[in-house]
């Protein structure tokens, strides 16, 4: 004979008992943290662009500049070098933990670190990230700025009295807050902060990282900017057989993802193999740095003007060419010696140049449409987070209609990547 429970127990056998008013408190903390991810973001565009003004133009100016179209003659080669003795000195003396483009950083406190973060880290990492890219590193501000608000939302959280997971939510608040604030994709930060960093989908998280998120974005256009960063509706419509040719793109973004990936290892194993300490790494990566900037100015720096080009699709075939081969082997020589930067903009370049040069080979679309589809796929691949690849590519340039191309591309590149390699840059 069977016996029923009462309706409100039966009822809640099937609550979700992560969803209580703690969360509500999670949800007023994270007011903070958005609002700390956006000033952080302010902070660290503000720093980059004194950086880069003071090492290359030799003026004290807070103002963005790009180093594209710089003339740089031989004693620019040892402003990296440089910046990368500076980045050395703070890894040694100042914080080791600013080594590293800040993700997998991020994820090591919360996997190993109880989500604790130290207070001289929320100092130095961004100030090391500053250096390091204002000195020609082909860095963007994303990963520094998810560690730095991470590091900033783990320190608010300290003050009270929260579990570890509660601590958790917190510093994936601010990671994400922070990304939102230089990018302005705060859906892609949720799901980046889903993908990468918790590992769950729980009210507990999923709440308060997006009202961190949307503080940020409220902030963003009085600190940062107006959003989109890239904005751009003139991309061509996909026709449905171009959607084979999408997974074709992805197939190519994979074995580029794989392939980098790999090439990042091997660089690690032979910096550990040099017979100096690892302070002195950052400057040698310098030297590799500064002799690509001769050759292509525009591999330097953040190079969001670049990224806009590629999107706009007025780079040119040789001019592709050149930033993929350069700025994926100073990008190589300068993340494997431990100095501090960040990776999604270099993965964007890199994808957006391929994209362009098979652009030249597809029959339909332009060369903005496969680059935006290449960049999407190859920061999927490389960082298996093809979710976040998708919705990061719409939010950048606020055109919906891509988002198809995007995703079978971003899926693609993502298969190909788990098939051919156990790891991934972030780990």
């Amino acid at each position: 004979m069977k016996t029923s429970l009462p309706t409100g127990e039966a009822r809640d056998t099937l609550r979700d008992f992560t969803a209580d008013r703690r969360m509500l408190m999670l949800c007023a903390m994270a007011l903070v943290t958005g609002t700390f991810g956006a000033l952080a973001a302010w902070a660290l565009v503000k720093l980059i662009a004194l950086c880069t003004n003071f090492a290359y133009f030799h003026v004290i100016s807070t103002t963005t500049t790009y180093l594209t179209h710089a003339r740089l003659g031989p004693g620019s080669v040892f402003i990296p070098v440089a910046g990368g003795i500076l980045v050395g000195l703070i890894a040694r003396y100042g914080s080791k933990k600013i080594r590293g483009h800040g993700i997998p950083e991020a994820l090591d406190s919360i996997l190993t670190g109880a989500s604790r973060i130290e207070p001289k880290v929320a100092f130095w990492k961004p100030l090391s990230s500053a250096i390091a890219i204002g000195t020609g590193g082909p860095f963007g501000a994303e990963g520094p700025i998810i560690m730095t608000g991470g590091a900033l939302a783990s320190l608010f959280a300290q003050f009270f009295r929260l579990s570890a997971p509660e601590r958790k939510t917190l510093l994936a608040a601010g990671a994400a807050a922070g990304m939102t604030g230089i990018f302005g994709t705060p859906i892609a930060a949720v799901l980046l902060a889903i993908e990468v960093l918790l590992f769950e989908w729980k009210p507990r998280s999923f709440v308060p990282v997006t009202v961190s998120v949307i503080v940020a974005i409220a902030w963003r256009p009085w600190l940062v900017g107006p959003w989109p960063l890239f904005p751009h509706a003139g991309l061509p419509a996909m026709p449905w057989w171009g959607l084979g040719l999408c997974a074709g793109v992805g197939v190519v973004a994979g074995l580029q993802s794989a392939l980098t990936t790999a090439a990042l290892y091997r660089c690690e194993e032979l910096y550990e193999k040099l017979p100096i300490h690892w302070m002195w790494w950052p400057a040698l990566g310098g030297i590799i740095v500064g002799l690509g900037g001769l050759i292509d100015p525009a591999a330097l720096g953040i190079g969001y003007d670049t990224i806009d080009a590629l999107i706009h699709g007025s780079v040119l075939m040789h001019a592709a060419i050149a930033l993929l081969f350069v700025k994926s082997i100073i990008w190589l020589a300068s993340l494997s010696s431990g100095t501090a930067g960040g990776t999604l903009a270099p993965l964007l370049l890199m994808g957006g140049a391929a994209g362009a040069i098979e652009a030249h080979v597809l029959p339909c679309g332009n060369g903005g449409l496969w680059a935006l589809i290449a960049m999407a796929a190859v920061l999927g691949g490389t960082l298996r987070c093809p979710l976040t690849a998708t919705l990061f590519a719409v939010e950048l340039t606020g055109d919906l209609r891509v988002l198809p191309a995007v995703a079978i591309a971003c899926a693609a590149s993502f298969a190909v990547t788990v098939m051919l390699m156990r790891r991934s840059i972030l780990t």
